[in-house]
């Protein structure tokens, strides 16, 4: 069951236009796909928190907030940005571009203000929609942002997603989705695992939470090598 969440004592409120978008989405998700959402007590009440997440869908953004206290940011793809009108309306709920096909150190500078400022931010580090609902490789700037700006690292699973909207369908259809977060990392556990230690306790995290979800929605394990 997903509820309206009052920010904790002095982390400022999300603008009206976030909570109202937020707030339709919430009975979206609730009507179409039956969203739950487990350990959502792991946000961080304050500080800059990275979540890295998995991705299995378009519904991966606005499936990431939907039941946070905090105003979550996002990088999205820069063709996303080329019509005004919906360049506006993401932009509008934090979103800002990143080029996939090289390394955007815009996008990276803009990732780490945001970061610095004591913000939430969600990755993707697999770079693109998953293509069989497995957690693919995660590319390594990742671990760069979590080394220089983030107080918490959250490691984000999202489940149901691709059975709802695969990268191979135009439209969504109803489901069910799952969205799952997982024991925060501080900065002392992100020193001591190193940059390709943290991506593979991370990845090794997300993976076991998959498992876990997949046994509790009825569906069986997906297989890794």
């Amino acid at each position: 069951m997903l509820r309206h969440w009052r920010p904790p004592a002095g982390v400022p409120a999300p603008n009206l236009w976030y909570r109202l978008c937020r707030v339709s989405f919430q009975m979206l998700a609730v009507a179409l796909w039956r969203v739950e959402v487990f350990n959502r007590h792991y946000e961080p009440p304050r500080g800059s928190a990275l979540y890295i997440s998995n991705h299995q869908s378009f519904l991966d953004p606005p499936l990431m907030s939907l039941a946070l206290r905090r105003p979550m940011n996002f990088m999205a793809r820069e063709s996303l940005f080329r019509a005004r009108p919906f360049a506006r309306f993401i932009t509008s709920l934090n979103a800002f571009p990143v080029k996939r096909a090289s390394a955007d150190t815009a996008a990276l500078k803009e990732a780490l203000r945001r970061l610095r400022r004591g913000e939430q931010l969600v990755v993707f580090p697999e770079g693109t929609r998953t293509a069989d609902g497995r957690i693919g490789p995660f590319l390594p700037g990742v671990a760069l942002l979590a080394r220089r700006a983030a107080e918490w690292v959250v490691p984000a699973l999202i489940e149901g997603a691709f059975e709802a909207w695969p990268r191979t369908r135009p439209l969504p259809v109803p489901g069910r989705i799952v969205v799952a977060y997982c024991r925060p990392l501080c900065r002392e556990d992100v020193r001591r695992l190193g940059d390709a230690g943290l991506l593979e306790e991370v990845r090794r995290r997300l993976i076991a939470m998959q498992g876990e979800i997949r046994r509790r929605m009825g569906r069986r394990p997906l297989c890794y090598d």
